[in-house]
């Protein structure tokens, strides 16, 4: 019987990626969006191409009762063995500049919908005495970045959060680390000035979203049965 794995925002980029990896990898897939139906259709049927399964659930991460009527019926049923908390979300400016609802949406979405997500699942992997959670965080919140401190703000708690959470499990055999993308080839960069940020980083070239599913990828298999509260940085060198 295949094992499954929940991936959160994966209908583009990171998400999709990783969902396609694990599937390539032998998961059956729970594949989390909220809107872009289209594009969570088009990965479920590449991942069908595969011969896995693949169940679309849509919800919002950041939205306790969404998260609740989708996982409930589920999780009565399975327990996915690997989490993946890659939904995210950006509003980018100067903190001086920023407005309260720019400040609430990204912690909501990147911080409280990990922990929405997460605390239900975990839950019944401590059952299983088994699992894997990567939560995918951001170089951001290793360093900062002006006008990011929202996103930094929760990035950060992202990363403290998965060192706590992972020596509140290790005794069930459930290991929790994270990965913290640099400057990858996502929609992200749309607006970000490429010519600057190129040189900066030391392989001289920005990422892409399958690098950053290989590491998942390994995180999640029996090669990476030692590794827990870790953060693994995919950034190409441009912070250390």
């Amino acid at each position: 019987m295949p094992q499954i794995a929940l991936v959160t925002g994966a209908s583009k980029g990171i998400g999709a990626a990783i969902a396609i990896k694990l599937a390539e990898d032998g998961f059956d897939i729970w594949l989390n969006y909220r809107n872009d139906t289209s594009g969570a259709q088009a990965v479920s049927s590449h991942i069908t191409n595969i011969g896995r399964k693949c169940t679309l659930l849509q919800f919002d991460v950041s939205n306790p009762d969404d998260v609740e009527d989708s996982l409930a019926p589920m999780l009565d049923k399975d327990i996915p063995f690997a989490l993946v908390n890659n939904a995210g979300l950006t509003r980018d400016g100067l903190m001086m500049l920023m407005s309260s609802k720019d400040w609430e949406k990204v912690l909501q979405v990147n911080l409280t919908g990990f922990f929405n997500v997460t605390k239900p699942v975990v839950t019944r992997m401590l059952r299983k005495r088994q699992g894997r959670i990567v939560n995918v965080a951001s170089t951001s919140g290793e360093t900062g970045v002006p006008g990011q401190t929202n996103y930094s703000a929760a990035k950060a708690g992202l990363i403290g959060a998965t060192r706590s959470l992972a020596l509140e499990v290790a005794k069930r055999n459930i290991l929790v680390n994270a990965v913290a993308p640099g400057f990858i080839q996502t929609s992200m960069l749309d607006e970000l000035p490429l010519e600057d940020i190129i040189p900066r980083i030391p392989l001289g070239r920005v990422g892409t979203p399958q690098e950053v599913a290989n590491a998942v990828s390994f995180l999640c298999s029996p090669m990476a049965t030692y590794i827990t509260g870790q953060t693994l940085s995919i950034n190409g060198g441009i912070y250390t």
